[in-house]
């Protein structure tokens, strides 16, 4: 896949829904990291909860391309604010340094990664005290001191590392009996095959079910190894992506033992899944299962917080079991907002982020992974069987895509945004629109399990159309229909 052309020149420095991005050696340099990192630092000092009296900063990194050594300089930056940097001895998942954050008490944590972003990508994501990533109030102020030209002299000297990584396996196997589930998994002859896509969660769900379940040969790991590269695509774990996995789970099944395949993207806060017969499981159709399992296997309490882009099955299996939907805008960060404030069940985004109540407000894939073998292991049968019978169940059964449409220009998106605020249509592909609903874009709902969405980037020339329909066939047809509406405005 061709990349586009590289920018010659830096972006301004500014922070998206999670984190600050760029190309390496363009936007991101060790000359504008270590400013971000020290008017991070500060502001995670300043914005402390009252009585944590910690001075440390969790720096973590992923496996991309200086990753490691830019992590370990911006330690200068967080001494030169006056705290102490703790440096993760290995590259780690994201969510293994929220985990650290909250074990140690820390202020927080800075984390080098692009997480699923292309390969010549790279950034900062910030983590607050309580183990998930700040609000956008706190970037704006951290923007803040960057636009008021404040100097912070970085001051060089010895790291304290840690091992972050064996930290965070055996805070998650004290959460889960990892022990029972590889024993699971061998008495229903069930494997899994897990694919990190290169990324920093390689080897993590391996020394979850330990070394038995290997020796079993009920889990095992493909692209585990460090490529920078990620193959020659991005480390985000779409079905396009994702052919050497699909092959795998199918040559397992055929064999007479029925795969499951577990994807995370480049820093490992989000997951897929591929069933035994190769169909790409986005968390369209996990977030329901992980509805079922919590409310109904587990009987943990909780509301079910979903995204406006989300599946209807998700709102069908949680009323099944007499649990309230709270439908938010696209993007974790409201999610996690309502994690913050108690009460939830689980949390998901249709593009593989998943938040638990009983676990961090963050993204977690590995975690995730657990949870969605303990499912298995409770249900008896593999996934695709699983899926099929909670849509029979309640009546959800549909197929979904997402179309991504690059606009010649801002002024094209800006000539369709208004188009579909004045006049949305009144039919689409033949079918007449019953609701209009704006939360987020423009989401038209043609009937259950039946609907398109249109939402534009927030920073560039992007249209992303989702639907949801009875069939595959529909699937497409609706999407080709926006997009000859898209390109015509």
């Amino acid at each position: 896949m061709a990349s586009a052309p590289l920018p010659l020149e830096a972006s301004p420095i500014a922070f998206g829904t999670d984190g600050w991005r760029g190309i390496l050696g363009v936007d991101i340099t060790v000359e504008r990291l270590l400013p971000v990192a020290a008017a991070a630092a500060r502001e995670l000092e300043a914005s402390a909860p009252q009585g944590l009296g910690s001075r440390e900063v969790v720096l973590g990194y992923d496996r991309r391309f200086l990753a490691q050594e830019l992590a370990a300089a911006i330690a200068a930056a967080v001494r030169g604010a006056g705290l102490v940097p703790v440096l993760s001895e290995s590259p780690t998942p994201t969510p293994a340094s929220s985990w650290a954050v909250v074990e140690r008490g820390a202020l927080g944590a800075l984390v080098i990664t692009a997480s699923h972003n292309p390969p010549e990508w790279l950034g900062l994501k910030i983590k607050g005290p309580f183990g998930g990533s700040v609000e956008g109030d706190f970037t704006a102020r951290v923007e803040r001191r960057l636009a008021a030209g404040g100097i912070t002299v970085p001051i060089p000297g010895e790291t304290q590392s840690f091992d972050a990584l064996a930290a965070y396996v055996a805070g998650l196997k004290a959460k889960v009996d990892t022990a029972a589930l590889a024993a699971g998994l061998e008495r229903l002859g069930l494997r899994v095959i897990v694919d990190p896509m290169h990324g920093s969660a390689a080897g993590v769900l391996p020394a979850l079910l330990g070394e038995p379940a290997l020796a079993a040969g009920v889990i095992r790991e493909i692209r585990a190894n460090r490529d920078p590269l990620f193959g020659g695509h991005p480390p985000e774990p779409l079905a396009p992506y994702l052919e050497a996995l699909t092959a795998a789970v199918l040559a397992s099944t055929a064999a007479g033992q029925p795969a499951m395949g577990i994807v995370f993207d480049g820093d490992g806060d989000r997951i897929a899944a591929v069933d035994e017969r190769g169909r790409f499981c986005s968390t369209q159709l996990l977030m329901p299962l992980f509805i079922d399992h919590l409310a109904r296997a587990r009987a943990l309490p909780g509301t079910v917080i979903k995204t406006v882009s989300g599946s209807d099955l998700m709102a069908l299996v949680a009323a099944g079991l007499g649990r309230d939907v709270i439908e938010m805008p696209v993007g974790f960060k409201y999610i996690a907002a309502e994690m913050l404030a108690g009460g939830v069940l689980v949390g998901g985004e249709e593009s593989g982020g998943v938040g638990f109540g009983m676990h961090l407000p963050e993204r977690d894939a590995p975690f995730a992974a657990l949870l969605l073998i303990e499912a298995l292991v409770e249900g008896g049968v593999p996934l695709g069987e699983r899926i099929d019978a909670l849509q029979a169940r309640c009546g959800g059964g549909a197929s979904y895509d997402r179309l991504d449409l690059r606009l010649p220009d801002m002024a094209a998106r800006s000539r369709l945004e208004q188009f579909l605020a004045a006049t949305p249509p009144a039919a689409v592909a033949g079918v007449p629109v019953q609701e209009v609903i704006s939360t987020d874009g423009v989401k038209l709902r043609l009937a259950p399990s039946h609907w398109l969405m249109l939402r534009f980037s927030g920073t560039e020339p992007l249209l992303r159309l989702y639907c949801e329909a009875p069939t595959a066939q529909r699937v497409a047809e609706v999407l080709a229909w926006a997009r000859q509406l898209a390109e015509a405005i």
